[in-house]
């Protein structure tokens, strides 16, 4: 069908059927009308590769789902630099989407990694707008390129898990559109993805899903998206609101429960028709773009080719932090003893939760290294990966062995517990038994190897009795025989870090505001995450944004700018070279940054404004040339509400890292001249600081919101927003439906294998849940009036004689 006869289509529904279309039929699925010949497509969790449930294959965490490649998730990818190498997992993963019949991969998440204590930063890309919307546009390409949908998420401002349902993430406007929403801005117009997913949370006290600012004034009127926006699962909150603000597809399907609503308001007038009207017609586009191919004309997937792009994925992403005395790579002949159980079956290869993938074709590196050599395998277990506890049996084996080795290489990293989808990091240390192994063994041999699995940064106290830190992420599927080739210098490390990685937790720009709640959680460093705070604040770091070392070495030299002046309209081309000075060939990623010098507002030192990965042989020299529009000049004038590009002087610099920047050049740029009032000026607070003690009266100068009450109201004040966590102190019902929601979803929550990690969510998951999700989650058998009934039950206000009034009257 065509537009013309998509609308001709919607004129002959009733409202009841066009509501219905508005949500999905079940979790997976959108709405049929069979007597309309409408029919439905299925969605399915990526971002890393695809988990669709089917009852025929065995059950794995979430449900029972599909074989698929599992792919190494965002944070590893983006440790690639690579646009080329995401889009190529884009289409490997939109392949396997097409021989199972899914049209839509809920993916990529682009959300900023605004700290490196948020329990999901395994699933987003970086600290970087700019880097986080490259890649996110290449992914998007990949799989959109084979015909089946994306759904970039999560839009907007989710950058934790701690009461990610009902949060107020409080943000200026400048970082907003600077850092938060830039990267959805760049993946939406170069990418052109499908569909949008809304976040749970609140921004500056309006739900994503009912947000017209976000959904329609930015996403389509100011970025000119066109596809369809649907909810993350459950994130609804008022359903007529959101329909008007653009939401258009509700997900999973409420049974009901808010289409009675939106009936309503139709037929009240609070809610034009004009808008159903609008979502149905983007849900019927949608479903004709994409509906799939017939079960019999489903292609077959090469799983064996798309293994093997798994594993040089993580060839290509994988990060060399450190490497004293060129102790890697390992050399035939050495007497090495691998220790730590994270090098076999209990390794970790992808993060916890919606997006983990049963795995077609997992190899551990144990099992990795008997296929890969004839040498013998010297190994011991060291500790145990379901415990924190110090097994003193184990160290005492892997001690032993230790001494008498030339190196060791100790496979360490955060098991699932540490970081899951559900709930954020207690801590940013690894395990105390994997701790105290390394510190442990550090005293027996000098020549220790780290190889340290992780999607988010941690803190090592231990690097300096350390020789060599190998940081493989979560390496997906493949990850045995990537660090097995990476180790043995196979292949040459040739990663990147795409976040800054703090000494401590208490030193990274956000720690006095985090994770806040129980309301709001405020955003006081504005636009300074990441690198923008600590080269501006000029803090030491472990080690910067950008930096990863090489089995060779690189030069830069021979900086050229194409103009000493920029202006409107024109580009910047910046070239320069490259050399592998070392013996042996290497790939380098070289990055670009722009600082502004005189700028009448506060701004960062530099940010990232373009990069490119360089392939040199042994000795081989290139020159680079990168381009910068102009308008990447710009930063975000709030006075304006928009982005403006700023006359005056600006710095131009090459390097290998946000700190190592070899070559520089100071440029003019033609802009506007720009005035701002003192608090947004580089002579306010955010001007100059040397810590991260952004106080709130600064923060609320530049927010231009007044000050949010952050407290749990009291009973009889509690609303469908407010969390059954923050009524379980004061109302004994509210304690008994905490102890029937766990019940319940302990059987439906598995995020992981490992039963301490699904008990953990679970309990998390049911105390950050938003009172209005009780009736949302039950498929139609809690009406609104039993919900209302029940609230009422935790403020003090009704009986049980009331609810089964309520109960009668369904």
């Amino acid at each position: 069908m065509n537009d013309n006869e998509i609308k001709a289509l919607i004129e002959t529904l009733t409202l009841a059927e066009k509501v219905s279309l508005l949500s999905g039929c079940d979790a997976w699925q959108t709405q049929t009308i069979a007597s309309k010949e409408i029919e439905s497509i299925w969605v399915s969790d990526g971002p890393h590769g695809l988990r669709k449930e089917d009852l025929k294959h065995a059950r794995q965490n979430g449900g029972h789902s599909v074989k698929a490649t599992c792919f190494p998730p965002e944070a590893a990818l983006a440790c690639s630099w690579s646009t080329q190498l995401v889009a190529d997992v884009g289409k490997a993963i939109a392949e396997e989407c097409k021989a199972h019949g899914v049209s839509v991969l809920l993916g990529p998440g682009v959300n900023i990694k605004r700290s490196p204590m948020c329990g999901r930063n395994f699933e987003y890309y970086s600290e970087d707008p700019y880097l986080a919307g490259k890649l996110a546009a290449a992914m998007i390409k990949g799989v959109e390129g084979e015909g089946v949908g994306t759904s970039l998420k999560h839009f907007a401002v989710n950058n934790q898990e701690t009461l990610r349902m009902s949060i107020s993430a409080e943000v200026d406007e400048r970082a907003l559109n600077e850092v938060y929403l830039k990267p959805f801005e760049i993946a939406v117009k170069e990418g052109k993805p499908s569909t949008v997913m809304c976040s749970y949370n609140r921004v500056n006290g309006v739900y994503s899903s009912e947000n017209k600012a976000l959904l329609t004034d930015k996403l389509r009127t100011k970025w000119g998206f066109d596809g369809l926006v649907m909810s993350d699962w459950g994130a609804v909150s008022n359903r007529p609101l959101g329909v008007e603000a653009g939401l258009d597809l509700e997900m999973p399907s409420s049974g009901g429960y808010n289409d009675a609503s939106v009936i309503d308001a139709v037929e009240s007038g609070a809610l034009s028709q004009e808008y159903v009207d609008k979502a149905c017609f983007n849900v019927l586009s949608l479903v004709e773009k994409l509906k799939p191919a017939a079960e019999a004309d489903r292609p077959l997937c090469d799983m064996a080719a798309h293994h093997a792009l798994a594993v040089t994925a993580l060839e290509k992403s994988a990060v060399l932090l450190k490497n004293d005395g060129a102790i890697l790579p390992l050399k035939k002949g050495e007497s090495i003893v691998f220790i730590g159980d994270m090098a076999g079956e209990n390794g970790r290869y992808q993060g916890c939760g919606s997006s983990i993938i049963n795995a077609a074709d997992r190899v551990d590196f144990l099992t990795a290294y008997k296929k890969k050599t004839v040498a013998e395998l010297v190994y011991a277990k060291g500790y145990s990966a379901d415990s924190d506890s110090v097994d003193a049996e184990l160290e005492k084996a892997a001690l032993h062995f230790a001494g008498e080795a030339d190196k060791v290489v100790i496979f360490a990293g955060l098991t699932d517990i540490y970081e899951t989808e559900g709930y954020d990091r207690d801590t940013m240390h690894l395990p105390a038994n994997q701790e105290h192994i390394i510190d442990a063994i550090s005293q027996v041999n000098e020549n220790v190897v780290v190889v340290l699995t992780a999607g988010s940064p941690v803190v090592m106290l231990w690097l300096k009795n350390v020789s060599a830190v190998l940081y493989t992420a979560l390496g997906g599927e493949g990850a045995g025989e990537a660090t097995f080739d990476l180790l043995y210098g196979n292949v040459n490390p040739s990663g990147k870090l795409a976040d800054t990685w703090p000494r401590e937790f208490a030193e990274t720009p956000c720690a006095e505001h985090w994770p806040m709640g129980p309301r709001s959680v405020t955003y006081n460093e504005s636009i300074y995450v990441g690198y923008r705070y600590f080269d501006k604040a000029c803090r030491n770091v472990l080690f910067p944004f950008g930096y990863g070392l090489s089995y060779t070495q690189f030069e830069y030299d021979e900086l050229i700018l194409s103009t000493e002046s920029v202006k409107a309209g024109n580009a910047l081309a910046v070239s320069f070279t490259v050399k592998n000075t070392g013996y042996i060939d290497g790939t380098e990623i070289a990055q670009l940054y722009v600082g502004h010098n005189e700028s009448a507002a506060y701004q960062p030192a530099r940010e990232l404004k373009a990069f490119a990965r360089v392939e040199l042989k042994a000795g081989e020299e290139k020159q680079i040339t990168l381009e910068i529009p102009y308008e990447s000049f710009a930063f975000y004038d709030v006075s304006r509400h928009d982005f403006v590009v700023e006359t005056g002087s600006y710095t131009v610099s090459v390097g290998a890292s946000s700190r190592q920047r070899t070559l520089s050049q100071d440029i003019r740029v033609a802009g506007k001249k720009v005035d701002v009032p003192e608090a947004f000026s580089r002579k306010g607070a955010y001007g100059a600081f040397a810590c991260n003690d952004f106080d709130d009266a600064d923060f609320y100068a530049i927010h231009t919101r007044s000050l949010q009450q952050n407290e749990i109201p009291p009973r009889g004040a509690f609303g469908m927003t407010t969390t059954l966590g923050q009524m379980r102190g004061q109302s004994p019902f509210a304690r008994k439906i905490i102890w029937l929601a766990t019940h319940l979803a302990a059987k439906h929550m598995h995020f992981s294998t490992n039963e301490a990690v699904n008990k953990k969510a679970t309990e998390y998951s049911v105390n950050d849940l938003p009172f209005k999700n009780i009736g949302l989650s039950c498929g139609g058998i809690v009406t609104p009036l039993m919900a209302q009934t029940l609230l009422d039950m935790c403020n003090g206000l009704a009986t049980y004689k009331d609810l089964w009034r309520a109960w009668r009257k369904k």
